[in-house]
């Protein structure tokens, strides 16, 4: 089969690969459809690393994906060939303790498609996963919108976590696919004024469409400012989706005593500094969200009753050949590019 190995820094290369067997009882097949570009691939392409997660050359990466179901071990039941699926890139172990207790995403054994060290990842035209990452979708939800629900679900789970009151202020620092798919998970509640930041005006265009109460580029105004004359309690929740350490501290700052801040974005950064006196005086909840648990159905059940609606956000569409085409467009933030989708096939 083909695929698009990384094979050095802002590098890929097309070549043929063996197909992955199935090996186990549970093990499905997938003929890849539709590969979404995440930031995190975009760290991988960009420096070969995130943190302590170092890429051995070549290496396979992408984890958003869809696909239709080519083959089944004996032992699968939940899908059956030529069925659509939308796939949840991490497989748990089942039995440490962490899943016993419904935390599957933070699994001892955890292995997560496209990650070093662990599995390969969707850039390819077969995967090979167990069935309890398969999720059917229904004909009225397009393979795109497959895809957007590995996003979609982080989303809303980082919106569970948070839990916002009826009429909480909240803020979304960075309007890229996943703060916009927060802001789209915050409209299917019932909370109050939300507001948007983003260095790109492209991204913020988009937010603009979402009725956003304020929205502004941290590098043309002032931020703290533009909120507080709005809020002068200051906000309730704020959602840090870009990764830049300078929002995280800036989110904080924008907390109202009693406040949330949620953290989404991965910095490319292992370490950074808090304003400790400021989260103490103010007592702030520090919230990490580690992708998703037990959401990727619920995601797919908004884009399928179109609660809510996601196409404008893949923005770009390229052939496998095209991955380095997409890579260089989404690492370089250009053309307005909210998604690139890949297709393999």
């Amino acid at each position: 089969m083909n695929a698009a190995l990384l094979t050095g820094i802002r590098r890929f290369e097309i070549r043929q690969v063996p197909a992955p067997p199935i090996q186990n009882d549970t093990d499905v097949l997938i003929k890849v459809t539709t590969v979404g570009v995440c930031g995190s691939d975009v760290h991988y392409y960009d420096h070969g690393r995130i943190g302590s997660q170092v890429v051995e050359f070549p290496f396979v990466i992408g984890h958003e994906a869809s696909g239709i179901v080519e083959k089944t071990a004996p032992g699968v039941t939940a899908v059956r060939p030529g069925q659509r699926i939308a796939l949840d890139p991490a497989v748990s172990c089942g039995h440490c303790d962490q899943c016993r207790a419904g935390r599957e995403h933070t699994c001892r054994s955890l292995r997560f498609m496209g990650l070093p060290g662990q599995l390969g990842g969707c850039l390819a035209e077969y995967v090979v996963l167990p069935e309890r990452c398969c999720y059917p979708v229904p004909d009225n939800v397009t393979f795109d919108q497959a895809t957007l629900c590995e996003p979609l679900a982080i989303a809303v789970y980082a919106v569970e976590r948070a839990a916002p009151a009826e009429g909480a202020a909240v803020a979304i620092l960075g309007a890229g696919p996943i703060g916009m798919s927060v802001f789209h998970v915050l409209s299917t509640t019932s909370v109050g004024r939300v507001y948007v930041t983003d260095k790109i005006e492209e991204r913020l265009a988009y937010a603009a469409t979402l009725g956003p109460a304020w929205s502004g580029n941290p590098d043309r105004v002032d931020v703290g400012s533009g909120i507080s004359a709005r809020e002068p309690l200051l906000l309730d929740r704020v959602f840090e989706c870009s990764g830049d350490p300078s929002a995280v501290a800036q989110g904080i700052n924008l907390l109202k005593p009693g406040g949330s801040l949620i953290l989404i974005g991965i910095p490319e950064e292992d370490e950074i500094s808090l304003p400790v006196h400021e989260l103490r005086r103010k007592e702030i909840t520090i919230l990490n969200i580690r992708r998703q648990v037990h959401c990727t159905r619920k995601a797919i059940d908004l884009l399928a009753s179109r609660t809510i609606d996601m196409d404008r956000l893949a923005t770009h569409h390229f052939s496998l050949a095209g991955t380095q085409a997409a890579f260089d467009l989404v690492a370089g933030y250009r053309d307005g590019v909210m998604k690139a989708m890949i297709s393999p096939g």
